[in-house]
């Protein structure tokens, strides 16, 4: 039976990066559809159904970010934006209209291909299902509500563990303070910066005392925070297996 390939969406009205995109995913094993406008784009993403995409946001016909909201009406395929937009603003509404993650350019192709991989993992495990979430040290048990640090049963806050648990879902993207905010803590907490900043500070203390040197959640400044994900690589775990 012939292996299911994954299929990428490249969306950039620049040739040489289409072709470069496209070279450098089918060499591990992608398969690959190209557009360069952003309203074939929108009809790419219904009619072909990649499993992920790469969005320019500088199109010739509309923004990439009104692609993202066309496609977020009606589906959650992973978008990763890979712009030269690099200030926080762009960035910050990007990953507000619901992109998962943001690579500005120029870029390094090994860095995009691991952030293209992340994604789809959190995608899978997300149709999949998880009772157990790990990451590290972490390792968060969603049916009994437990949280062991180092394999130490440690306690949190209920706020604390649904902060965790957030972060743990979406552990290496990039999320926007008021993503964060709004998720855990609902729209009506959308602004309330400092409440996140604590509750950030306590997950870290609790986390990095059994962490030792590593370093779990980084801030991305203007921007709000990723959680590291220190997880096994699918490669690694065959591996192993």
């Amino acid at each position: 039976m012939q292996e299911k390939r994954n299929k990428v969406l490249i969306v950039d009205d620049e040739p040489a990066i289409r072709k470069m995109l496209k070279i450098t995913l089918e060499a591990v094993g992608f398969k690959t559809e190209v557009c360069d406008t952003g309203s074939e784009a929108v009809r790419l993403a219904g009619s072909v159904k990649p499993e992920l995409i790469l969005l320019d946001l500088g199109l010739p016909d509309i923004d990439g970010k009104e692609v993202i909201e066309s496609i977020r009406v009606w589906s959650q395929i992973p978008i990763i934006v890979c712009s030269v937009r690099d200030s926080d603003e762009e960035i910050v509404s990007a990953l507000d209209l619901g992109a998962d993650d943001y690579v500005t350019k120029p870029f390094n192709p090994n860095i995009l291909l691991a952030r293209i991989h992340a994604s789809l993992r959190k995608a899978a495990k997300e149709t999949a299902g998880e009772p157990v979430l790990e990451n590290g040290c972490i390792r968060m048990d969603l049916v009994r509500h437990e949280v062991f640090l180092s394999d130490e049963r440690t306690p949190f806050t209920p706020k604390e563990y649904d902060l965790l648990r957030y972060f743990m879902m979406n552990r290496g993207k990039m999320l926007t303070h008021k993503q964060i905010l709004k998720d855990v803590w609902g729209p009506a907490h959308g602004e309330d910066m400092q409440y996140l900043r604590v509750y950030v500070s306590q997950l870290r203390e609790k986390i990095e005392s059994a962490a030792e040197k590593d370093e779990y959640i980084v801030t991305e400044p203007g921007i709000g925070y990723r959680m590291e994900n220190f997880g096994k690589s699918e490669e690694e775990k065959e591996a192993t297996a």
